[in-house]
């Protein structure tokens, strides 16, 4: 066999091609992310959010505003990501960024009134998505609770 056939050993065949498009929990991860995404997405395009943004702006509602660092390590994202990431929600007033006052090194982020409104505008939305995800889940005879639980251990 040469390495122009198909069936050379070195080479990958359609059926572990196929093996892998309907087993690899890697692809169905990605596949089924980017439909939450944009089910979210549609959702609250009315906000003039994405889910990202919303995920950002719950994660910086916290009593004290979290440095990038600690908000970079929950939502798995380096810290390039993450400053790119706010850009818009500062440009759109709903994000400050500023230096903590005991150490000028550390940048903290501050959800501002203008993104609290948002976050709250958009909770209801998300706990109603949210609740029709869990129950297509539910009816497929899984949980959002098994799904995140499972989904937790690869972290």
């Amino acid at each position: 066999m040469s390495k122009s056939d198909p069936a050379s050993p070195d080479r990958v065949s359609p059926e572990q091609t196929h093996f892998v498009r309907d087993h690899c929990l890697c692809l169905a991860s990605q596949r089924a992310a980017r439909a939450l995404s944009r089910r979210f997405d549609e959702s609250f395009r009315g906000l003039g959010i994405t889910s990202g943004q919303f995920s950002l702006l719950n994660a910086l509602n916290r009593p004290a505003p979290p440095s990038i660092g600690s908000v970079a390590d929950l939502l798995v994202m380096d810290r390039t990501s993450l400053t790119a990431n706010l850009k818009p929600l500062q440009r759109d007033g709903l994000v400050r960024i500023e230096s903590d006052p005991s150490d000028r090194r550390i940048r903290r982020l501050v959800l501002t009134e203008a993104g609290k409104q948002a976050l709250t505008r958009a909770m209801p939305i998300w706990t109603d998505v949210h609740g029709e995800i869990d129950g297509v889940l539910a009816s497929g005879g899984a949980s959002g609770d098994m799904l995140r639980a499972g989904l937790a251990a690869l972290l």
